[in-house]
């Protein structure tokens, strides 16, 4: 159902007939005074129109305006331009540090569809398990595998669209539009690095673009980048008590915070189309990408973690009897006395391996004496491949008609390891290595699309769009190493099971998860008269797994003057749930009251879920609407819009809580093993509802000055998020991160100038307070400042081919928040708050060079 407000908002629209917001956008071209209107694609069926033009706000920005940037990652090109676009660091968050979760308009990563050509693109295959509270849960497409080299423009539609697209397009559209150059290319050379002299990247890109005789076109782009770890951290507070007792065994700093290592990260993308006769052609484009990363967990102290080194939080030693309990020499107990375990004369009798009682005991500091940081990473391999024809019809009854059948398959594989730790359970002769398993998410996907357009005066045009969408998504657990996930001998004396940090996914989980879903809409759009377009879209979706929805959308433009414009929406949109999400199982590490313990995630039809609360999950289900204004008059442009979006039965992992000594009794009948080694348990749910409301305003100008020419624009977004509903399933601390986890203040102000060799960018960046949270815990929580950043670069054209470029991100190395809570809280060694919008990284300057052929 509704809330009030929605339908108070939804009645409002269709009594007083509503109005519309867009954005209309504007680029200097790279090396010209030429401004140029962008055409784009998205927001309507009816075909491609300028921006300006549209029925519901979109953001547009050139390959040329995204080359302004110091960093190469698409998500971070996307957060310097988009103000109402959120990603965080993801220092250590198991495995969203390798496909980073964003956020558009404060909702989670996977409400937001990406379309690449217009096509729906596959999403990830990984499952943001700790997503900093909005992203919880969230499994969004990989972004950062499409290279910005291979485009021509992305737009953006900020509005809902479920209704013309299908799941997932609640917060809006993201559609990275390729290059179709038939001659010519280019190579680029990229070099960053931090101030604090860290986090080396090196870069080349190339792009190639070559005729197929003369009615076609192939375009081939390339990108390698490796990039080294950053360290924002500082010693943790009890490795620097023992160190200072004497164990010198501990490496400083103990953990790390900061940005993964990429190393060998390869993304090819090719774009080709071919005139087949009078307007038809076909077309193909697709990708080809990996990469590797590799970050750490949280570190393990020697005298405190649990089922490793200690079962009372270091009161005594945890002594493994390696002859078994009852079996041979029974093994004296080690009262943690002192700083240093290392030195006390109890711990010396039972590391003694010359003597019997040594060699039948066995405690973890003997082989890890200064703890251990366990390393997390991977591979992710991302490939697509999309195919088609279109053109129109000339002949019989379907004359005048233009048609577009396309088929695409997307497959998203991530491969984990977990190094430099321990299955405990197998005490002594466990590997250190482990190979963990892995996820693969593969979408195949079927459309046939057609439109007419109608002349019905000489004023007033009918365009009508239908179509079919044919969708199957799998999603597979892949079963990790033995090593990873089985118990060892010394299970039963309560030692941890599995690769500990993140243990390997078991044979019983691993398998195949899919479901398939048919689709038919119906778009209208009505010119009727020059100053008025009005909209209608519908459509219907069938899902094998939980059934069907039924979306809409209306959209009205009105021309008021030659250069003002009012527009508006009103539209449904449902998300369905993942089959990641119904069906995942996997445990991680978390900090709960200040403690690091192991947390379950189950699926949500699984009986020990549903003993905890959980039930089958079901689509979210939407209520949009925007309305505002759009002003153009020469070189000025300027659009405010308003938009609101009510989300019901919005679906994120619960909060996380441990099982009473009841339900563990229950949790063992129904057989799960080692029940007192689960420190919590979680599960996707559709728990609560949201209502997100907020304002974009972009004011851009063009003009000559100081002998260039120069453009100004400014991009403003305040975002507010209302959880309306909720239980103690989702819980409060989860409530106020959804609420007030992000900035509500959002803006970019930007100054661009050109010459005739020279060109120049200098960019400010507006972070207003948001709720800083450390380690996920909400003691550390502290309200972080307003935060100001300034990036810049300056351009030479050396000649036609050659250009240098240098220039810098936060270039005033404005700081982070840093950690303020109180210390007696636990430290766990980083300085600032890792959630920071900005990131944690400080400043960076780069170099880059081209040459274009």
């Amino acid at each position: 159902m509704r809330s009030a407000k929605s339908n108070c908002l939804f009645l409002t629209l269709i009594v007083n007939g509503a109005m519309f917001a867009g954005l209309c956008s504007a680029a200097i071209a790279e090396n010209s005074q030429e401004v140029i209107e962008e055409v784009v694609i998205v927001g309507s069926r009816g075909g491609p129109r300028a921006a300006s033009d549209s029925s519901v706000p979109v953001d547009v920005f050139t390959s040329a305006e995204l080359k302004h940037a110091g960093k190469t990652d698409m998500l971070e090109l996307l957060k310097g331009a988009i103000p109402s676009f959120n990603i965080n660091d993801q220092p250590i968050s198991d495995a969203a540090t390798m496909i980073r979760p964003a956020n558009l308009r404060g909702l989670p990563s996977d409400s937001t569809l990406i379309l690449v050509n217009g096509k729906r693109r596959h999403r990830g295959s990984i499952i943001a398990f700790q997503g900093g509270g909005v992203n919880d849960g969230a499994q969004g497409p990989d972004i950062s595998a499409i290279p910005s080299i291979a485009l021509r423009q992305i737009e953006v539609l900020r509005d809902g669209a479920a209704a013309q697209y299908g799941s997932d397009a609640i917060a809006g559209v993201i559609n990275f539009v390729l290059d179709e150059s038939n001659e010519g290319g280019s190579l680029e050379l990229f070099r960053s690095e931090y101030f604090a002299g860290d986090g080396e990247t090196i870069q080349l890109s190339g792009k190639l673009g070559l005729p197929l005789t003369d009615q076609g076109f192939l375009t081939l782009s390339l990108q390698y980048k490796d990039a080294d770890s950053t360290s924002r951290s500082q010693q943790v507070s009890a490795a620097t008590t023992m160190t200072a007792a004497g164990n010198m065994m501990i490496e400083n700093p103990a953990q790390v915070w900061g940005s993964p290592k990429v190393k060998n990260d390869l993304a090819v993308f090719v774009n080709s189309g071919f005139d087949i006769g009078e307007d038809e052609k076909v077309y193909l484009f697709g990708n080809y990408s990996k990469r590797e990363i590799e970050g750490v967990f949280y570190w393990r102290n020697p005298h405190t973690r649990g089922n490793v080194y200690s079962l009372d939080d270091g009161a005594t030693l945890l002594v493994a009897d390696l002859d078994g309990v009852g079996i041979g020499v029974d093994c004296p107990s080690v009262n943690i006395t002192s700083d240093n375990v290392l030195g006390q004369v109890d711990y010396a009798v039972i590391a003694d391996n010359s003597t019997v009682v040594g060699a039948n005991c066995f405690a973890f500091n003997e082989i890890a004496p200064g703890g251990y940081t366990p390393k997390f990473g991977g591979s992710v391999t991302d490939t697509s491949l999309s195919l088609g024809t279109e053109g129109i019809f000339h002949n019989g009854f379907l004359t005048g008609i233009s048609y577009d059948v396309s088929a695409s398959v997307g497959r998203n594989a991530s491969d984990f390891f977990l190094n430099d730790t321990f299955n405990p359970s197998m005490g002594p002769d466990s590997p250190r290595d482990f190979n963990t398993g892995g996820y693969v998410q593969l979408e195949k996907t079927l459309n046939a699309d057609a439109v007419k357009s109608i002349d019905l005066n000489d004023w007033n045009t009918l365009n009508l769009a239908a179509g079919y969408e044919w969708r199957e998504e799998t999603f597979e657990i892949v079963a990790g190493d033995p090593t990873s996930y089985e118990p060892g001998v010394l299970a039963d004396q309560l030692f941890a099971i599995g690769s500990h940090g993140f243990a390997g996914f078991t044979d019983d989980s691993a398998g195949k998860f899919s479901r398939r879903n048919h689709a038919i809409y119906l778009d209208v759009e009505d010119r009727m008269a020059d100053t008025l377009l009005v909209g209608f879209a519908i459509r219907y979706e069938d899902f094998t797994s939980f059934g069907d929805t039924f979306n809409y959308k209306l959209t009205v433009r009105w021309k008021i003057t030659e250069g003002l414009s009012l527009r508006s929406s009103v539209s449904t949109g449902s998300r369905a749930p993942t089959m990641g999400q119904a069906s995942v199982s996997n445990t991680q590490t978390s900090v709960s009251d200040g403690q690091l313990t192991q947390v379950l995630t189950l699926p949500p039809v699984n009986p020990v879920s549903q003993l905890l609360g959980a039930t089958e999950l079901s689509p979210e289900e939407s209520t949009s609407f925007t309305f505002g204004s759009v002003y153009e008059s020469g070189s000025f442009f300027a659009s405010f819009d308003y938009y609101f979006i009510a989300v019901e039965d919005r679906i994120a992992l619960s909060d996380n809580r441990a099982p009473t000594n009841g339900e563990r009794v229950a949790l063992t009948a129904a057989g799960v093993a080692n029940v007192d080694l689960i420190g919590e348990v979680n599960f996707f749910t559709n728990d609560f509802g949201t209502e997100t409301e907020g304002v974009d305003l972009v004011i851009a100008y063009t003009m000559e000055l100081l002998a260039g020419s120069s453009e100004f624009k400014l991009a403003y977004n305040w975002n507010h998020t209302t959880v309306d509903k909720f239980t103690d399933i989702t819980g409060a601390y989860k409530v106020r991160l959804l609420e007030d986890g992000l900035p509500n203040n959002r803006a970019t102000f930007t100054f661009s100038q050109v010459w005739d060799k020279w060109s120049t960018f200098v960019r400010g960046n507006y972070y207003g307070e948001y709720w800083a949270v450390h380690v996920g815990w909400d003691r550390t929580a502290t309200i972080a400042d307003r935060v100001v950043t300034v990036d810049a670069e300056i351009n030479y054209q050396i000649n036609e081919q050659f250009s240098i470029a240098m220039g810098g991100q936060n270039v005033f190395d404005q700081e982070s928040q840093r950690l303020d809570f109180d210390p007696a809280l636990g430290s766990w060694g980083a300085r600032y708050y890792e959630t920071a919008p900005q990131g944690i990284n400080g400043g960076l300057w780069y170099l880059k060079a081209q040459y274009s052929f």
